[in-house]
């Protein structure tokens, strides 16, 4: 299995790279092997069926590299370091999970030791962020700048995290800093606009993806958008929902024009 899947544009290149790290759904066989068996067969906290979602996106000219292996395996969007990105008493998943985000352990075998971890670096974590280095010098060589777009998804309630049901989208520029305040504006007076409920940078700033590669004053720009699953899946947030999704990828395609008409 390939770390990761890359699908070109379609129609003349723009931009905009879509980034999608918890989309996975592959384990290794030793792993998924010493996992509890209701976690290796049905892993909730992957973001399902993002690449369905953004399917749209190579026609009006964005890359997009999607991770194939589950969060569970390495989380590609957090720090190297494991060093948390909240400190607000939510439940943290580092590096590599030993717990889902309502702290369930993961495993029924032996859990992965510092060795282990680290060789999950070396095979996994470094290529995706070293393919992501390289496709935003390639956009920023072609075109000047780079928008690197982090798309995730979560269930609506996830009670580790917090008790109230997540916002319908949160868009995340690590507080401002990780894009220019155009296309940050240009993103959020679609979001706001779109008739779901959003929120800016809140209970969601951005992981470590959008923190390290944002780097406005050098022209490359980072966004995350986090959405409810409940925008596009069915009311068990097990499926894809192609009728349920509809209007939200209309928002997204919105989004994207704005976005891509900013960066012009």
């Amino acid at each position: 299995m390939d770390i990761y899947t890359i699908t070109e544009p379609t129609a003349p290149k723009v931009p905009i790279i879509i980034s999608s790290p918890h989309s996975g759904t592959f384990f290794p066989d030793d792993i998924k092997a010493r996992l509890k068996p209701e976690f290796a067969e049905r892993h909730d906290d992957a973001d399902w069926f993002i690449e369905t979602l953004y399917d749209f996106a190579p026609a009006m000219g964005i890359t997009l590299i999607q991770a194939n292996y589950c969060r569970w395996v390495i989380d590609l969007n957090r720090d190297p370091e494991s060093k948390p990105l909240y400190t607000d008493g939510r439940v943290i998943t580092g590096l590599v999970s030993l717990t889902n985000f309502n702290g369930d352990p993961l495993y029924d075998g032996a859990a992965p030791d510092e060795t282990e971890i680290a060789q999950r670096v070396l095979n996994y974590y470094i290529p995706y962020h070293e393919k992501l280095e390289e496709l935003i010098e390639k956009t920023k060589l072609e075109f000047g700048t780079a928008l690197l777009f982090d798309a995730h998804s979560i269930r609506k309630v996830v009670p580790g995290i917090r008790k109230e049901p997540f916002p319908d989208l949160i868009l995340g520029d690590n507080d401002g800093a990780s894009a220019s305040k155009e296309i940050i504006n240009a993103a959020w007076e679609v979001l706001k606009n779109s008739g779901y409920g959003a929120t800016h940078n809140k209970p969601f700033k951005g992981g470590y993806i959008t923190r390290n590669f944002g780097k406005p004053a050098n022209n490359v720009h980072t966004l995350q958008l986090e959405m409810a699953k409940t925008n596009y899946m069915d009311a068990s947030e097990t499926k894809y929902d192609a009728q349920n999704a509809a209007k939200i990828r209309e928002v997204l395609q919105q989004l994207f024009a704005q976005l891509i008409k900013t960066l012009q």
